[in-house]
């Protein structure tokens, strides 16, 4: 393939751009992938414990974050699980639902890093890994894309190069850094998906509770996730916790339902009534771990006898676990971070073909752009489908 003769550039080789170099490669554009990395597709492979996420079933817009709530509606209708599964099927590979509709492999996250591979050789791409790109240049159609081996000439380049999360396996703010060359606006990012530290004082409180897990239901921004939490050595984890951090201010507090699903100051009243009498730590200790039953009434006395409790010392137990608010420092930042918030305005995009809007043949795709998914395997299928909007247009 001569390099001058390129139609496509696409610059990283992860989802979103392995799906936009096969939909590319199968209209019978000519194609060129680029990856920095020795290897395409690093996040695929260490998701989901190494079983890859790869889409999930309940995939709703409500599902995503970002400044314009419309925008990631157009990709998702026109690609959705059930074709992202489809593909999946026709490789046969075994997968199983966990939970809430997450999709994971049953052997490994390689069977779907293969398919790709394996459908971009189908479709005629060309892929190079450790090739890193020093220089994006040109315009409308006649872009030039240097690289430490190579000068290329592309009619369309097609920018998935990720986010800031997990610098570890080579995230850059390359993409970012494209945008704002070409005039394209760029939205604040900011760590997403991400476990949350404790201040120095909850730290005292908390941090001996490390390793012990409780359903929850997590509150920030008025979102709301009822998951499993963790307490970790320096602060809160968990799919709840995660979840929540996606949409929690810096210095704001955190609301967490220690009991969801139940009514702690009825049930109070009717072990009162009953006259049992039993301790409310024990009675609390039915529905929480031990270790968090103890500490909190250590922390938050007294403990005493339902029997002996007035009505107000009943509401006041209920309102603290019922409504445990607690203020962060902070998060552990993009190195423990699942995804980045934020990204490349949606509103400098068509949300039909993810193509500049100011730069004809300059598109973006995937976790550079401002939309971000809930936990779950919501990311991937928007990484899917944005690839394959662009993929049927570059």
């Amino acid at each position: 393939m001569a390099a001058s003769s390129l139609d496509v550039v696409v610059i990283g080789g992860g989802a979103a751009g392995l799906m936009c170099a096969i939909e590319a490669g199968k209209r019978g554009r000519r194609v060129l992938l680029l990856e920095h990395n020795a290897q395409i597709g690093r996040k695929i492979l260490i998701s989901g414990g190494g079983r890859c996420n790869f889409t999930n079933l309940h995939t709703r817009p409500e599902n995503f974050l970002s400044a314009n709530p419309h925008f990631a509606k157009s990709a998702l209708a026109r690609y959705s699980p059930a074709d992202f599964l489809r593909m999946v099927e026709r490789h046969g590979i075994p997968y199983h639902e966990k939970t809430l509709g997450q999709l994971f492999c049953d052997r490994s996250a390689n069977d779907i890093l293969r398919m790709l591979e394996a459908e971009c050789a189908e479709a005629g791409v060309r892929i190079e890994t450790a090739c890193g790109v020093r220089r994006v240049s040109g315009s409308d159609g006649a872009f030039v894309v240097e690289t430490g081996r190579e000068e290329l000439r592309a009619s369309s380049v097609v920018i998935a190069t990720g986010g800031l999360s997990i610098p570890k396996i080579g995230a850059t703010p390359f993409g970012y850094t494209i945008a704002r060359q070409f005039g394209l606006g760029v939205l604040e990012c900011r760590p997403a998906l991400v476990p949350l530290t404790f201040a120095p004082e909850d730290q005292q409180r908390y941090g001996g509770l490390a390793g012990v897990s409780a359903e929850s239901v997590a509150s920030a921004d008025g979102a709301k996730f009822r998951e499993k939490l963790l307490f970790t050595h320096r602060g809160l984890s968990g799919p709840a916790i995660l979840q929540a951090s996606s949409y929690w201010t810096p210095r704001e507090p955190l609301e967490i339902d220690l009991l969801p699903g139940i009514d702690l100051a009825t049930l109070l009243r009717q072990c009162r009534a009953a006259n049992d009498r039993s301790e409310v730590r024990t009675i609390v200790s039915r529905f929480l771990p031990k270790r968090l039953a103890d500490r909190w009434f250590e922390l938050h006395p007294p403990s005493k006898s339902v029997t002996g409790m007035s009505d107000r010392e009943i509401d006041a137990i209920a309102e603290g676990l019922h409504a445990w608010r607690i203020r962060p420092a902070g998060t552990e930042g993009y190195e423990k971070a699942e995804v980045t918030a934020g990204g490349v305005d949606t509103a400098e995009l068509s949300s039909k073909t993810m193509e500049s809007k100011k730069v004809p043949g300059l598109y973006f795709i995937g976790e550079v752009v401002d939309v971000t998914g809930h936990l779950g395997g919501f990311n991937f299928q928007w990484a899917w489908a944005a690839g394959c909007s662009a993929g049927q247009y570059a």
